[in-house]
């Protein structure tokens, strides 16, 4: 799970895609796939989420590892290279965006 704290040592990285609503959701296969068989078994994944707006034209996808170093580490791999490229070609635009958590409430 993750986990969302002030001061907790862990690289968050919040990931937004810009699809349409006719490819929302071969996109959330792709990505439920690229978790499901690489990326949570990459050194120093935590935990993952994926969210998907009512409109389908936008998915965050939430998720933290132990370092930034790992999450790079992941994006260099053969495998997530080939998938990012597929990715690309499915959406609009994506950005991942590392983030450190200065507040949380709750």
């Amino acid at each position: 799970m993750p986990q969302i704290a002030a001061g907790t040592p862990l690289q968050t990285v919040i990931t937004t895609f810009e699809v349409t609503p006719g490819s929302c959701q071969d996109l959330l296969d792709h990505l439920q796939d690229a978790y499901d068989n690489v990326i949570r078994h990459q050194p120093g994944f935590i935990a993952a989420g994926l969210h998907v707006n009512d409109a389908q034209t936008r998915i965050a996808n939430y998720s933290q590892w132990q370092r930034r170093e790992d999450f790079q580490a992941m994006l260099r791999t053969e495998e997530m290279r080939k998938r990012n490229r597929v990715i690309n070609d499915i959406c609009k635009s994506f950005e991942p965006v590392m983030y450190e958590v200065m507040h949380s409430f709750g």
